[in-house]
């Protein structure tokens, strides 16, 4: 084993980085062993020097991250601070200086992942984010590395573990939104301030990393169709049991079937009971795969949390060290395809769309002559009525995205259309 250490350089020391830093020293003979060298924190930089981090010697303590990035004897920068800027500064300066990262920085690698491999690759560097999709599941790598030989034609998943838990206790509780999210607030599974979550702006920038990946091209997070869930209701559940479905927003990836383009969208579905995701609770996350010669794979875990998240980065930290030790790097980006990302209109699948009518003859076939018009076909409908007023029920069979909303366009200048209630897409069937 070589006796010089390789040090590690440690940005941002909140939740996830406390817990890099707990691991390093509690199981550093352990890591020593597998990665065949000792491996040694260098240096934690943090915005408030004053707060007390146990187990952390204050002397590795600093407010200058560049200054520690800059060091020159630095082999890896772990970087979990989070946003777009100073991130990207610093990673590339690392890579200017001598180091390879590991990051989880999902939105800073969704919105500019390419410059980011571009400094990577001009300087010889290592550039790992394994933490930056679905926490402590084993995601990011086998899909670079372990189906990299297969052809992967859809990505599909829960990773966003607090929607998760907040449709999973509406559906098992009949809680309203609120309610539901006011508990994942008071358990710590929702920020103070739920937006990204909730809205998809943090699904979407996975979303974003995982096409890219699964189809070797380049997908920012503006390439990525994005609705939020604020407007699921305790009726959409109730809706989707009598299909014998659940809703669950997810990020999905996709190859068109003529192989000459991706979509990628986030949204609230509903799936089949039958289909594995609709057995994801509480804040787990879980990632369905499927490629031509594998076939269907699923990937579930703990998608947050500090130490799921550490032991994501850990793991990137022992294989960066590795290739470091063999004088080699990992893979780096692969965008060889260069396929177009088509827009959120050209993607097809099945809906379900609830409107509130007019109870009196004749609305069924009006609406049944939009749907005709603008070449959506109705698969099943439900209606009920009750002193004048009704409620409709609409399933599609499978359409396009823009066809959809031209029909629901259509429906709201209808005289006997009170309201579209609800839509919302059905998956995984």
């Amino acid at each position: 084993m070589r006796t010089r250490p390789l040090k590690v350089a440690l940005l941002g020391c909140g939740v996830v980085g406390s817990e890099v830093a707990r691991i390093m020293t509690t199981h550093a003979d352990d890591l020593a062993a597998r990665i065949g060298a000792p491996v040694e924190l260098a240096g934690v930089a943090v915005r408030r020097p004053d707060k007390v981090r146990g187990g952390i010697d204050p002397s590795l303590i600093t407010t200058d991250a560049t200054a520690l990035v800059k060091r020159g004897d630095i082999d890896v920068v772990v970087e979990v601070i989070g946003g777009i800027e100073p991130a990207r500064a610093l990673i590339t300066t690392a890579f200017e200086h001598g180091a390879s990262v590991v990051s989880a920085n999902k939105a800073l690698l969704a919105q500019d992942g390419a410059t980011l491999y571009a400094a990577a690759e001009r300087h010889g560097q290592d550039l790992y984010y394994e933490a930056a999709v679905a926490g402590a599941i084993p995601l990011i790598r086998p899909l670079r590395e372990s189906l990299a030989g297969d052809k992967i034609n859809r990505v599909m998943g829960i990773v966003n573990g607090t929607t998760n838990f907040i449709l999973d206790k509406m559906d098992s509780t009949g809680a309203g939104y609120q309610e539901a999210l006011d508990e994942a607030t008071a358990l710590g599974y929702a920020e103070a301030d739920p937006t990204a979550d909730v809205e998809g702006f943090d699904a979407a920038a996975k979303a974003a990393i995982l096409a890219g990946i699964a189809f070797h091209t380049r997908v920012r997070l503006d390439d990525v169709y994005r609705e939020g869930m604020t407007e699921v209701t305790a009726a959409d559940f109730a809706s989707a049991r009598q299909m014998g479905c659940t809703i669950k927003l997810l990020a999905i990836c996709e190859r068109a079937a003529d192989g000459e383009s991706v979509t990628a969208r986030v949204h609230p579905a509903m799936i089949p009971l039958s289909h594995p995701l609709a057995s994801v609770r509480e804040a787990y996350n879980a990632v369905f795969v499927e490629a031509e010669a594998a076939g269907r794979l699923m990937f579930y875990g703990p998608g947050a949390g500090g130490s799921p998240t550490a032991s994501a980065v850990l793991g990137d930290v022992v294989a960066v060290c590795r290739n470091r030790l063999n004088e080699a790097t990992g893979p780096g980006e692969s965008a060889y395809t260069q396929l177009p990302v088509s827009p959120m209109g050209d993607v097809v699948t099945r809906y379900h769309i609830s409107l509130d009518v007019a109870d009196k003859p004749g609305v069924l076939a009006q609406v049944a002559t939009v749907f005709a018009e603008h070449g959506v076909s109705i698969d099943t409908v439900r209606q009920q009525g009750k002193d004048g007023e009704a409620s409709l029920v609409v399933v599609t069979h499978r359409a396009a995205d823009a066809a959809l909303s031209g029909t629901v366009e259509a429906l709201r200048k209808l005289d006997t259309v009170r309201g579209v209630a609800s839509i919302m897409r059905v998956e995984g069937e």
